[in-house]
């Protein structure tokens, strides 16, 4: 049983910020390295806070976890507090619109994946096919 209220737990754990899926983004790490795949930055400063970003191409990549960003078919709501859950993922999916419209209004190429994606061909060949097209502008 929990010592405090549900409501001072609410606030503690409203400053608390993510830093990113790491997991996810070193099995990235892991895909770019096996594939030659070089140039990428993470943690580089730009709106929308990418999971990587190519800044010579103008690149930006997004690896989505399929709870947060709320997957069509991966994403299972809890059933305790499910209207929050649902809001908040609602929010979630949202935002990620509003961030690649912004870039892609700002001349950045945007690829979004889903963290079970990461390490298929298809992923790996979008990549590099965004990467070269980029490379002849």
């Amino acid at each position: 049983m929990d010592r405090i209220s549900s409501q001072a737990r609410s606030e503690i754990m409203s400053h608390v910020r993510s830093s990113g899926n790491k997991t996810t983004e070193l099995a990235m790490i892991k895909v770019f390295k096996a594939n030659g795949i070089t140039g990428w930055r993470r943690k580089y400063s730009i709106f929308g806070k990418p999971d990587f970003v190519f800044p010579k191409q103008r690149l930006a990549i997004f690896v989505d976890g399929c709870f947060w960003h709320g997957h069509p078919e991966r994403c299972r709501i809890p059933a305790s507090n499910r209207e929050y859950w649902v809001n908040k993922i609602e929010r979630n999916k949202k935002r990620d619109k509003l961030v690649t419209k912004t870039l892609k209004a700002g001349d950045w190429g945007v690829l979004r994946f889903w963290e079970h994606e990461v390490s298929r061909s298809r992923t790996i060949n979008k990549i590099k096919k965004k990467l070269l097209l980029s490379d002849c502008k």
